[in-house]
């Protein structure tokens, strides 16, 4: 696997000119593609490494950094309108991403949108707002964004997206409720889920998720 190289995708608002690190195959040779977002207080390099982890250097890893180390200030249970700006910037650098994949050849259907923690509840809030086919979705302790109760009447459907949801049931930052409301979520905007719950598992990314992960990785490179 290559090391990590660096580019900035487009943006506007408070992650606006942040870089996004690379790794494993080059995305102009690349059929298929991993975004990966990173937790609060980490880095992109942080989360490439799970890269090495998920052992396929046939896809492109894309990792982008979210400015001050966050992709929004207040726990994601706040109201959501706390999160603005961020959270739109932090969205759009998705988008802008998974253009960048699509213009390099990769459509949306070859590309997984993995995540932990603050990353991993910003792709499911992304891929339920823009409901398609993916390549997959791999969420490791993480959820829908916004404070209990929120509408949940999400348009599009994910079209069979193996999705992969994984959390301690005991998470201390992320409600077991939630992770189950959001695996729920995507069931009925047609996603194929996987979810995991451990017994006392901390904050982290178990080997379990990580094998699940990988299966997610080998479907997208054997449809490609």
């Amino acid at each position: 696997m290559s090391g990590p190289t660096e580019s900035t995708p487009a943006n506007q608002g408070p992650h606006a000119g942040q870089p996004a690190l690379s790794a494993g195959a080059a995305l102009g040779s690349a059929r298929q593609a991993v975004i990966l977002l990173h937790g609060r207080g980490a880095s992109a390099e942080d989360i490439l490494t799970l890269a090495a982890e998920l052992g396929r250097t046939d896809f492109a890893y894309l990792a982008p950094e979210a400015a001050g180390h966050s992709w929004y200030p207040y726990t994601f249970l706040a109201p959501i309108e706390r999160n603005e700006p961020w959270l739109s910037s932090a969205l759009e650098t998705i988008r802008a991403l998974l253009r960048e994949t699509a213009a390099a050849g990769i459509p949306p259907e070859r590309t997984v949108l993995m995540g932990f923690s603050q990353g991993a509840c910003l792709l499911l809030e992304y891929a339920a707002r823009h409901a398609r086919r993916y390549g997959g979705i791999a969420a490791f302790s993480g959820g829908l964004i916004g404070p209990d109760g929120t509408p949940r009447d999400y348009a599009g459907s994910l079209a069979g997206t193996p999705a992969f949801l994984g959390c301690s049931d005991v998470d201390p930052h992320v409600p077991r409720v939630r992770v189950e409301e959001s695996a729920d979520v995507l069931r009925r905007l047609g996603a194929d889920v996987t979810l995991r719950l451990y017994a006392g598992m901390g904050h982290t990314v178990n080997d379990d998720e990580l094998a699940h992960a990988r299966a997610v990785l080998a479907a997208v490179a054997g449809s490609a």
